[in-house]
């Protein structure tokens, strides 16, 4: 994966989902990932945290990358 995959900034993510990329890429931790797929870490996000599809696929992406 391209290393540029999330190129958004700090105030675009704020200005859409009212939190940081550093906090909303923290949040899976308190959702037990190691035993989940990412498209349920995704829909946690979506039903837990009212966030778009949109977004959260890519918060999930960048929270596995930091992972590995």
């Amino acid at each position: 994966m391209k290393a540029v995959y999330w190129k958004v900034t700090d105030e675009q993510v704020v200005g859409k989902m009212g939190k940081v990329k550093s906090e909303w890429v923290s949040i899976p931790d308190d959702f037990n990932v190691s035993d989940k797929k990412s498209n349920e870490v995704a829909a946690h996000l979506q039903q837990e945290y009212d966030v778009q599809k949109y977004w959260a696929q890519p918060i999930t992406i960048c929270y596995l990358k930091q992972k590995i």
